[in-house]
């Protein structure tokens, strides 16, 4: 089975890549972990300074995924891009692997808290889904794989 998983790095995302080895282990996966660094907005040296470091960031993330895979006898491989991660993960899914699915860990901005932090997440969740989109959203109206969205907990 050929499953890629977006990877930034993130606690989420290796919950995500942790679930996804969990789930799938006994259909011997191929996992393919695509990662995407944002373009600068502009061609400032500051602005230049910071992408270098996301994009070396970004490697070091992959390489302990790599790890993560070799130690858990999981075939995979890794993918760093450039542009906007929801148009690229969308490309890399369809013009490039062709995944059998596609793995991706919600976003979440949520602290640890009680009910008032909780209920301000859950708005804001809203407001970032009205007016902004997100990545799984954006995926989950144009994949042409099954897109498997992973919880945050």
């Amino acid at each position: 089975m050929k499953i890629m998983i977006a990877y930034d790095g993130s606690r989420n995302a290796r919950l995500a890549l942790a679930q996804t080895i969990t789930m799938f282990r006994d259909l011997k996966p191929v996992i393919t972990l695509v990662a995407v660094a944002e373009n600068p907005r502009d061609i400032t040296s500051g602005n230049e300074d910071l992408f270098q470091q996301e994009v070396a960031d970004l490697k070091g993330h992959l390489a302990e995924a790599m790890e993560v895979c070799q130690q858990e006898q999981i075939a995979a491989e890794t993918m760093l891009l450039e542009g906007d991660p929801r148009k690229m993960l969308l490309y890399a899914a369809e013009k490039k692997i062709h995944p059998e699915m596609l793995v991706i860990a919600r976003h979440s901005h949520e602290p640890d808290g009680g009910f008032i932090a909780r209920s301000l997440t859950y708005f804001v969740d809203e407001l970032d889904y009205m007016t902004f989109g997100s990545v799984s959203s954006f995926l989950a109206r144009r994949i042409q794989c099954p897109l498997l969205i992973l919880p945050s907990r």
